[in-house]
């Protein structure tokens, strides 16, 4: 653990009558217990913002409290205030960000922070590595797949590679839903309404098929495979043969997708003379396959009554 650090006897801060906080006078009513070390620091910063200071010790001031608190953003906001003003390198700052999102792996201030930085230098090198470093913690980390999304977007890395890379991430954990909507974004999502080449189409239905009969119970897959044939606007009846290997509602007993009785439920509700087909598949999924979804299942078989679908 780090020593304490205190600005009121250090000549570098002489100058400096630091702000305390104001909690709305002497007796406030639910005071937050900062440590002596945290309150005087926040002071000490008060009094830098209210002069507009930019300089190496705010810097550094700044560094300090975003390791007693990485969250709060009006620091980070004048830091990068600081670092444009003194025309800091931003490489620098990509340096000593590295460690410090490391340290705190799930913290929205580091990633907008960062997201900035990069903006700026106007290139993604490096990103992919130090990425790669993250998701070794944590697979799954939101703020690391939506940064990734944004450097995607920024850098137009729609490529092979992308997706290449991407499907390692799936090949890795194949339950990894984040790895999975990553993939959606790059596939389809470049454009929201232009409709992919056929080719491009069955590759990623085939793709997403493959990964079902490894794991049928698997929800990602199907929620890609259904968003995939939304977003080209094929009927839901398409995956209906598909479906079938998985269950079955007049087998009741060799069910081996929920997922698969959901899209059946679906396509049955869509087809004429098959609503009772569709009831059958939302009370297996209410009574055996998903029960502790049982009021939607219901909800969703009140819909067939009034002749509509979910």
């Amino acid at each position: 653990m780090a020593p304490k650090k205190f600005y009121h006897d250090d000549p570098a801060w002489s100058d400096v009558e630091p702000i305390p906080q104001d909690d709305g006078g002497p007796y406030p009513l639910a005071a937050i217990a900062y440590t002596d070390e945290y309150r005087e620091a926040m002071s000490y910063l008060r009094a830098v913002m209210a002069k507009n200071e930019a300089s190496q010790r705010v810097l550094a001031l700044t560094e300090h409290i975003i390791s007693m608190n990485p969250a709060h953003y009006t620091v980070w906001l004048y830091r990068a205030k600081t670092l444009s003003a003194l025309s800091v390198p931003l490489s620098e700052e990509i340096a000593w960000l590295n460690p410090t999102a490391l340290r705190h792996i799930k913290n929205y201030q580091i990633w907008h922070h960062r997201q900035t930085i990069i903006n700026q230098l106007g290139s993604p090198k490096g990103e992919s590595d130090f990425i790669t470093s993250m998701l070794a913690q944590d697979s799954k980390n939101y703020h690391v797949w939506s940064y990734r999304q944004w450097l995607v977007q920024r850098f137009n890395i729609y490529t092979d590679e992308e997706l290449a890379w991407t499907e390692s991430m799936i090949d890795e954990d194949i339950r990894n839903n984040s790895a999975w909507n990553h993939r959606f974004f790059l596939v389809f999502g470049k454009s929201k309404d232009a409709i992919p080449s056929q080719e491009i189409i069955d590759r990623e239905l085939d793709y997403a098929k493959s990964a079902i009969r490894k794991a049928p119970q698997n929800q990602s897959p199907w929620n890609y495979l259904r968003g995939a044939v939304r977003h080209v606007k094929l009927p839901v009846s398409t995956l209906k043969q598909f479906a079938l290997e998985f269950a079955d509602t007049e087998k009741p007993d060799e069910v081996f997708s929920s997922h698969a009785l959901d899209v059946l439920a679906d396509v049955y509700a869509e087809e004429k003379g098959m609503e009772e087909q569709a009831r059958r598949a939302l009370e297996l999924l209410a009574e055996r396959y998903d029960p502790i979804r049982k009021q939607y299942w219901n909800y969703r078989m009140g819909l067939l009554g009034e002749g509509r679908v979910v």
